[in-house]
């Protein structure tokens, strides 16, 4: 649990890794493709979980540092997917528009989240400049 009380993303993360383990070993004949995207999808999930245990531990103020890191970790697993996607289209020598459409949308998602984090962040940095520097804001 986060400082919060709401859950965090390390216990997200750790569950959602358990679950897909679980699942992976309880079916030993998954096809090649099946078993790459468990594995990278419990890769995402333990990315989460470390990411979630390093904000959860941090005794100094962040300064949504947490969200700009948040924010490139959605890019990450917005690009394994794309990549993922792609290869499987190459493969099947078959392109899906709604593949596409949804590559996009996430893609186009995930950017805004990661603006938008890095905007928080120079704000709140700005504002503890200001402070630090005894300007008297109002």
């Amino acid at each position: 649990m986060s400082s919060t009380g709401r859950p965090s993303p390390a216990f997200a993360g750790l569950a959602g890794s358990a679950l897909l383990s679980l699942l992976w070993a309880t079916e030993p004949n998954l096809p090649a493709r099946t078993r790459v995207a468990f594995a990278v999808l419990v890769a995402i999930g333990l990315c989460w979980a470390t990411f979630g245990g390093w904000a959860v531990t941090r005794r100094t103020p962040l300064f949504a540092r947490d969200r700009v890191v948040a924010g490139w970790l959605g890019v990450g697993a917005w690009l394994a997917f794309t990549v993922g996607a792609l290869v499987i289209a190459v493969l099947r020598h078959q392109l899906e528009p709604s593949l596409v459409g949804v590559v996009l949308t996430l893609g186009v998602l995930a950017a805004a989240n990661l603006r938008a984090a890095r905007r928080a962040r120079a704000v709140l940095v700005r504002r503890r400049t200001e402070l630090a520097g005894g300007n008297d804001v109002r």
